[in-house]
């Protein structure tokens, strides 16, 4: 993240936005707020003690110890914006207008709830030695010496983290074994069709999967699965998934979905006024799609506070209106995975290119429109592709199928 600009006019305390969480999505909310001219006091509240950090190097060049760090390249200082580190939030006093801390309350104007999502453990895992999620900076400091000793892990888990961490390690040579309790890997997020030509990607990497397997326990130096077996670990990272971590808000009179999240509207605002929510804590209503969409991503962390700070800098009656096509990558055992838009809604799927092969895309295509598709080392179709779902393009199948047709030039017409 670049500073683009400075902020240098006297600021108007008498209006104060206060963000909970110092993540992405609170970084870019502060910094958008400043760019888009408000001049009151912006406070930026962190959990950790450590200066705001972007997470997918985690995974990735500070697991490994080529980095210590990913801070964010911003000089808050000279923005104006009050950064507050190891300040909890615990609750919310709508009515008093004020924002309940480890340190005492602080008062808002305008309250930002960014406070992410936090990793889901194993019940019973709690405190048994060598066990580990990833999720924070120092969660990764943590797995660093792990993987440096070449240890045996079994990870818990065969999602996008369970995929990316079990990449990292196999790179530096620890013997891994990856349980996952679904018959696929990327069962929560992908089609069987297509999370199937996944799974390999595994044993190729060196690594062995175990799919239809639960965990029955988590002991020290071993994972009892259901079965009766029992896997030796020196350590073991459980990559379970995340939930939005919302529990400080309980009795606040912000409404909650049930997966947690925050109810935000389709501006990202709250149930109760002046409070607004954001990233991976948020949960917003898609016209493109016909639902609410709960979206754990970098992207959405980084588009979302635009239209916060949009929606608070110029206070429009009518204000600005969330509705984009959700985008994540992932590297893992070699590969690049890309993805764009909603899938869930589709009602015809499309390959393109082989799917046993190094480089393949599978488009989503409702009522013959493109709204969702994923590309393994074709980034060139999810640019092309991601520009179609924002225009609701419709495909020629036969065009949209031959790999060495470019995507745009499938588009038929736009809707």
């Amino acid at each position: 993240m670049s500073q683009q600009s400075k902020y240098s006019r006297t600021p108007d305390r008498s209006r104060r936005v206060v963000i909970a969480g110092a993540g992405m999505a609170g970084v870019q909310t502060a910094v958008a707020l400043r760019e888009q001219g408000w001049r009151g006091t912006i406070t930026l509240l962190g959990a950790e003690p450590h200066p705001p950090y972007d997470r997918p190097p985690l995974s990735k060049a500070v697991l490994l110890g080529k980095a210590d760090g990913s801070a964010f390249d911003v000089d808050f200082a000279s923005l104006g914006i009050e950064l507050v580190l190891g300040r909890s939030v615990t609750g919310l006093a709508a009515d008093a207008h004020e924002v309940l801390t480890d340190a005492g309350p602080v008062p808002y104007d305008r309250l930002v709830i960014a406070t992410g999502a936090e990793a889901i453990t194993l019940p019973g895992s709690e405190g048994v030695p060598g066990v580990h999620v990833l999720r924070t900076l120092d969660d990764a400091e943590r797995l660093r010496p792990v993987l440096a000793a070449q240890q045996r892990i079994v990870v818990v888990g065969a999602g996008w983290i369970g995929a990316e961490f079990t990449t990292a390690a196999r790179e530096t040579g620890c013997e891994v074994t990856v349980v996952e309790a679904a018959d696929r890997p990327l069962a929560g997020a992908l089609p069987e069709e297509v999370a199937a030509h996944m799974a390999r990607w595994y044993a190729d990497a060196g690594a062995t999967l175990r799919t239809g397997t639960r965990v029955a326990a988590v002991q020290d130096g071993a994972v009892l699965l259901a079965d009766g077996t029992s896997l030796p670990a020196d350590a073991v990272v459980i990559g379970i998934g995340s939930r939005c971590a919302t529990d400080w808000l309980a009795g606040s009179g912000v409404e909650l979905c049930e997966d947690r999240s925050v109810r935000a509207d389709e501006r990202l605002r709250t149930s109760v006024p002046d409070v607004y929510a954001v990233g991976d804590c948020a949960s917003f209503p898609s016209a493109r799609y016909g639902r609410r969409l709960l979206v754990h991503h970098w992207d959405n962390a980084l588009q979302g506070p635009r239209t916060v700070a949009s929606n608070i800098a110029r206070c429009e009656v009518e204000g600005t209106v969330y509705d984009p096509v959700p985008y994540f990558w992932s590297e893992q055992f070699g590969r690049f995975v890309q993805c764009a838009g909603y899938h869930g809604v589709a009602d015809e799927l499309v390959w393109r290119g082989d799917p046993a092969s190094a480089a393949w895309t599978v488009l989503w295509l409702r009522e013959g429109a493109l709204v969702s598709l994923l590309a393994v080392g074709r980034p060139r179709d999810l640019a092309q592709g991601r520009k179609l779902i924002e225009r609701g393009a419709l495909l020629d199948r036969t065009a949209a199928a031959d790999a060495s047709v470019p995507l745009k030039s499938a588009a038929a017409q736009a809707v």
